[in-house]
């Protein structure tokens, strides 16, 4: 008798027993659900869904077919490799407005680099050290402009902003105005149109550095503490973080990043199109904050820029397919980056209420 009872008691949730492991398995589920999808990052996937939804009903059989995949997820790579720096730097509370010319300065002085060394006919090892002359120069600028932030207590705005027309500056200066199309002919047929199992190297290397920089926001130190800088500096100070040098490494990073989508746009079009990206920073700070990243600091993840790095391209690809002039992208982009401010101050707000 006392031995059903027990079996009963045991099988009846209430206040000091446990709840029996399937209904706790069933709640834990309706909350991981309910958690999921509240996150910044599921409305932006859902965001990103529809729009593919709308262009392949205005345009069946043309969008989204596997050519149009793969060219959307080319032309994507180098802006999500731009975005995965510059997330970092938005989560500091600071902005990056450079990325676009230090990607064309980089794959300048690259270029330059094969001109005079081997030119179409260098080699293997000549490739490599081009590569990294470019994410030097890349790592480089970025640190410089972090100096100015960290150091010099100028507003990344205006550090950033001068740093745009410094790299374009020395982009026409470094060429004479001129664009260098000259490029190794092995670099361009492996990283630029070369494909791993079928999938260009583009969109692997792309794939590659968001994994790794995810895993190194989410499980690194150098993550938290850049959490923790853009929460609150002066209380990341007090315990200890350094926080001058970690923002001079974060702008190193975002230059970094630029460095390696310079390498990568040079391979791909084997020339440095050095006026073809006036725009390249509002598309990468839109794909970044469209993915949660709060421009006020300490919020937002890469697997949301993984995300919001596509609408943008999406919606150019969608407007070229359905016939709509493509500079409409630029005012759709604006009005994009705009509305998801916008919500960010109206969710910080809601927070602060709170």
């Amino acid at each position: 008798m006392t031995d059903t009872n027990a079996t009963a008691d045991a099988g009846t949730a209430g206040p000091g027993h446990p709840e029996p492991p399937a209904e706790r398995a069933s709640f834990d589920v309706v909350r991981l659900l309910k958690r999921t999808f509240t996150t910044n990052e599921s409305w932006t996937f859902i965001v990103l869904i529809v729009l593919m939804a709308v262009f392949t009903g205005l345009a069946p059989g043309k969008f989204l077919t596997t050519s149009d995949l793969s060219l959307i997820s080319q032309t994507t790579a180098p802006f999500l490799v731009m975005a995965i720096g510059e997330t970092f730097v938005i989560l500091t509370a600071g902005i990056d407005l450079s990325v676009g010319f230090v990607l064309v300065l980089s794959g300048v002085v690259a270029g330059e680099y094969y001109v005079h060394n081997g030119g179409a006919n260098a080699g293997i090892g000549t490739i490599w050290v081009g590569v990294l002359i470019g994410l030097v120069t890349g790592a480089a600028y970025g640190a410089l402009q972090g100096f100015m932030v960290a150091k010099l207590k100028i507003p990344p705005l205006i550090a950033t902003l001068a740093g745009l027309g410094g790299a374009e500056g020395l982009s026409y200066l470094i060429t004479g105005g001129h664009d260098v199309a000259t490029v190794p002919n092995k670099l361009a047929s492996s990283i630029g149109q070369g494909s791993l199992g079928g999938v260009q190297w583009l969109i692997v290397i792309s794939f590659l550095v968001t994994l790794l920089f995810g895993l190194i926001l989410a499980f690194t130190r150098f993550g938290r503490y850049t959490y923790a800088i853009g929460s609150n500096p002066e209380a990341a100070r007090r315990v200890g973080i350094k926080v001058d040098r970690y923002l001079i490494g974060v702008y190193a990073l975002s230059g970094l990043m630029a460095g390696l989508a310079g390498i990568m746009n040079l391979a791909y079009y084997s020339t440095t199109t050095i006026s073809g990206h006036p725009l390249d920073n509002l598309v990468v700070i839109t794909a970044v904050v469209l993915g949660g990243a709060s421009l006020f600091g300490g919020r937002g993840s890469i697997l949301g820029t993984f995300i919001g790095v596509f609408i943008p391209e999406m919606l150019a690809a969608g407007l070229i397919i359905i016939g709509v002039n493509q500079y409409w992208q630029y005012i759709l982009t604006g009005v994009v980056l705009a509305a998801a401010v916008y919500l960010d101050q109206f969710r910080r707000r809601l927070r602060e209420r709170a």
